[in-house]
């Protein structure tokens, strides 16, 4: 019971109000294309012009296997989404939302009786816990989102345009 608490007054801290939204989200000088999770591998790749830029190393959700199936379950989606506003208000250092659920992630959910979750961020630690990325780095510890360290994230946040494609692979 503690545990559905946590883990939903972190979903509330994290979803609070959308910063920067669509226009308001500086376009970058050199933005890249895309993004690329390979949840297998634990990384995160940046790709620009059929080129890539950077490769981070990435936590996962504590059920990383497999497509994320319903709220709660503590799975990173896997699907083409997109980044479509970012945060620096939240329980994390700072956070770009992935639009899971698409529709077809809606459609499951509701064959399947349950309800498909949200508020799938790429952010940096948790507040307080930048210092040891070092270490939480090497474990899953989110709760479904895709976890930097918050340098890694800083790099990431100013390389990265409003709507980029994000592909998130098995």
């Amino acid at each position: 019971m503690r545990t559905g608490w946590l883990i939903a007054v972190l979903v509330l801290m994290l979803s609070g109000s959308p910063a920067n939204a669509g226009g308001g989200w500086p376009t970058p000088e050199a933005p890249v294309d895309f993004l690329r999770v390979i949840k297998s591998k634990r990384i995160l790749e940046a790709w620009r012009n059929d080129i890539k830029i950077r490769t981070y190393r990435v936590s996962l959700g504590g059920n990383p296997f497999g497509h994320k199936q319903k709220e709660g379950d503590g799975r990173t989606p896997e699907g083409t989404y997109t980044l479509d506003y970012r945060k620096t208000d939240s329980v994390a250092y700072k956070a770009m939302h992935v639009s899971y659920p698409n529709e077809e992630d809606r459609k499951r959910a509701r064959e399947l009786g349950v309800k498909p979750g949200g508020s799938i961020m790429i952010h940096g630690q948790w507040d307080g816990f930048g210092p040891f990325a070092w270490l939480l780095q090497n474990y899953d510890w989110t709760n479904g989102c895709i976890g930097l360290s918050n340098e890694d994230l800083d790099d990431l946040w100013d390389i990265v345009a409003w709507n980029t494609r994000i592909e998130i692979l098995p």
